[in-house]
């Protein structure tokens, strides 16, 4: 059985339409019918080579998906045939078989425990979860990495009450997803930061009480007057560069918390004012915002179908699997909340 793949060949190039002979499954693997790939910044930065160094090319890419399982390995009980699932980067239960390897015309292509940017996708046991049929596969390929991040940061590491204050620094798919879940805490002001208008207004749409354009306004400034001079109590920050980050916490009030989940290129840094960390603000980074992915992909699937977690307006680009670099384009240059591959 064969696949088309959109493959990583060599870092700052764009990727290469493969077509890929499709493995035997191990014990612990599972194999899936992709519906939907999401596309992140960090398949971006992989691509670009910011990462560092790459062992592996040529590779497959993609961490976050959703489909219809095929097929299951030896020992898989996560599972069955035919159920419609999420892949999440995140590890949850099931055995970890942590590589696969295709093979194609080009000679051997490596693979980790999970990929999706391939119609057909060898994944480990424990990177899928199974979702109630009525979940659409569209709005659920969210659920793999931006809403686990994301809602994750706000519901079990800041764990936001009603009436907390909240910014959010970078409105694409995973600072929608935080803001989102902080809308659904009940945050309030609930401030959007970015440099794109068109991102804002969606921010704004989604329930942002306030909107900050960084590319007009110092955001630390705006936050500091839309809150008295006294400053938020959580920001999370998902733009993904060194000046968002710093004032990201700047604008926090003391005591507060910021969050980090941009992704700096490799060996750059950042400076903060330590006499901030004595007056009791804090700074920290995430993990896939802390998520229980077996249950958390549940508790959002149940919000959406409830309606209470606008899930679909997150989606701003939907685009074939052959046309990916040019979503990648759109990506890196602002103009993407959070796009999906299509099968």
């Amino acid at each position: 059985m064969k696949t088309k793949a959109a493959i990583l060949t060599q870092l700052g190039k764009p990727l290469e339409m493969w077509e890929l002979e499709i493995p035997a499954l191990k014990p612990g693997q599972v194999l899936v019918k992709m519906a939907y790939s999401g596309l992140c910044h960090t398949q971006l930065n992989e691509v670009k080579g910011l990462k560092g160094e790459d062992k592996f090319i040529p590779h497959t890419l993609g961490h976050e998906g959703s489909g219809t399982v095929v097929a299951i390995g030896p020992g898989v009980t996560k599972v069955v045939e035919g159920d419609s699932v999420v892949l999440s980067w995140l590890k949850g239960k099931g055995m970890d078989v942590p590589s696969s390897q295709y093979q194609s015309l080009h000679g051997s292509v490596n693979s980790g425990a999970i990929s999706t940017f391939l119609e057909m996708a060898v994944v480990s046991e424990n990177r899928v979860i199974p979702i109630p049929p009525e979940m659409p596969l569209k709005e659920a390929a969210l659920l793999g990495c931006a809403i686990p991040t994301g809602a994750g940061v706000v519901r079990r590491e800041m764990k936001l009450k009603t009436g907390q204050g909240f910014a959010v620094f970078g409105t694409g798919g995973v600072g929608l997803s935080a803001l989102l879940a902080a809308k659904h805490a009940g945050a309030n002001p609930l401030i959007a930061v970015d440099v794109q208008e068109e991102k804002l207004n969606t921010a704004k749409r989604m329930g942002a009480t306030h909107t900050v354009n960084a590319r007009t306004q110092d955001p630390s400034l705006a936050i500091l007057e839309i809150t008295a001079g006294q400053g938020i109590d959580y920001v999370f920050e998902s733009a993904g560069t060194k000046e968002a980050m710093e004032k990201a916490f700047s604008s926090l009030k003391a005591p507060g918390l910021c969050v980090l989940a941009g992704n700096l290129p490799k060996g750059e840094q950042i400076t903060i004012d330590p006499f901030d960390l004595i007056r009791g603000k804090r700074i920290t980074g995430t993990w896939g915002g802390a998520s229980q992915i077996d249950t958390d992909v549940i508790t959002y699937a149940q919000h959406f179908l409830e309606g209470s977690f606008d899930l679909t307006s997150l989606i701003t680009h939907i685009t074939p699997l052959s046309e990916i670099n040019d979503l990648l384009s759109l990506l890196e240059a602002g103009q993407v909340g959070r796009g999906l591959v299509t099968f």
